[in-house]
């Protein structure tokens, strides 16, 4: 449903793409129109259910600026229906129960926050810039609204989900971990010489470090990026729309046990320094803290840990004879895939014998594989 916006150009005329932008963000709003109607005519609670109309009536507005301006541009825009795909979510919705559709609903709003400001920084002064504004500024109150129905307060067109360093410990240990001992048992099942065994064990440990050292690396900078991008996308919405971050800010301070006045009275003392306001805003509502780590650090732990990981199916081959050491390998593995898939419970937060043993499987499996592979090309090859 949201599509990225495309400016009038700069002679005037309208572009033929930024006219079909402007009718899918016009049928856009007439499908959000609906939806929240499905949603009322779904939820049982009086209060909430007069919140969706109300939303409703506002998207029915938002038509109707979207409809005004293709009408100024002289296109007749018509009376939209609901398209394929909102049928399709209302009927998911009915079917399946409203959580499916306000999910879906809260996501289209945080998107078309971002949509309508990046209108509004790419237009001309005029009709269409100042649509923006208002779409952008309602549209974040909607988002906001739906986040508070649905539990999770905040702005959900901002994303600063972040791991740390104990998944990042776990995650490459299991990579490491994994990937080697399926590349050990594929060596063991050609029957080749033991040093060949300790050779490709060595190097794949050497590979596999690298490869998640790097993948770390560049995860940690893209999360840097994207907490950047976020602030200064704060920022403008700080100085474009200071009343509804005002707002916004106080309700924060209320849900900490501040006493309305005062949280509005704090809000509007915070929100007359746009510095104050922004750090304030990153840190209460973005939950963007002090950086406590690098990519290079990111780099070298999931490097590290994948290294340890990968090790372990090729240390028994340096210590003991091949038939022993291949037992070895394979029992202080299976071990392995045991402990660290009870370590991955504590992020899923399924059961640690569950986790545990489904882990000991895929090493199962990948050890299987592996030896089978390594047997059949070692067949071929002959």
């Amino acid at each position: 449903m949201y599509h990225t916006p495309v400016p009038p150009t700069p002679n005037g005329h309208t572009d033929p793409r930024t006219i079909a932008n402007w009718r899918h963000h016009f049928a856009d709003e007439a499908d959000a129109a609906h939806l929240y109607r499905v949603l009322a005519g779904l939820e049982p609670n009086p209060k909430a259910r007069d919140v969706y109309l109300r939303l409703a009536d506002v998207e029915d507005r938002h038509t109707t600026i979207w409809r005004k301006l293709l009408t100024d541009h002289g296109i007749e825009a018509g009376t939209p229906s609901p398209s394929l795909k909102a049928r399709l979510m209302a009927w998911a919705a009915k079917r399946f129960g409203p959580s499916i559709l306000l999910g879906a609903l809260l996501r289209e709003e945080g998107q078309e926050v971002k949509g309508y400001l990046d209108l509004y920084k790419e237009t001309n002064p005029g009709n269409v810039k100042d649509a923006a504004l208002t779409l952008a500024k309602e549209s974040a109150e909607h988002a906001e609204t739906l986040s508070g129905l649905a539990g999770k307060p905040g702005e959900p067109w901002h994303r600063t989900e972040s791991g740390g360093f104990l998944r990042n410990v776990v995650y490459g240990f299991n990579d490491g971990l994994t990937a080697n001992f399926g590349l050990v048992a594929g060596v063991i099942g050609a029957a080749v010489a033991p040093h060949v065994i300790v050779v490709s064990g060595v190097a794949g440990m050497i590979a596999d470090a690298l490869s998640m050292g790097s993948s770390g690396y560049l995860a940690a900078k893209s999360e840097r990026e994207v907490y950047a991008h976020e602030i200064e996308m704060e920022r403008e919405e700080i100085e474009m729309m200071p009343d509804v971050e005002r707002e916004e800010l106080a309700l924060i301070y209320e849900a900490k046990g501040v006493q309305k006045e005062q949280a509005e009275r704090m809000a509007r003392d915070v929100m007359a320094d746009p510095v104050r306001a922004l750090e304030e805003k990153v840190r209460e509502e973005l939950k963007i803290g002090e950086a406590h780590t690098t990519p290079m650090k990111e780099a070298w732990i999931t490097g590290t840990a994948t290294a340890v990981g990968a090790v372990i199916p090729v240390a028994p081959f340096f210590l003991f004879e091949t038939s022993v050491a291949m037992w070895t390998s394979f029992a202080i593995s299976m071990l392995s895939h045991f402990g660290v898939g009870a370590a991955r419970s504590v992020f899923t937060g399924r059961g640690i014998f569950r986790s545990g043993f489904d882990m000991f499987v895929v090493g199962l499996g990948v050890a299987g594989v592996g030896y089978v592979v390594g047997d059949l090309v070692a067949r071929w090859m002959a």
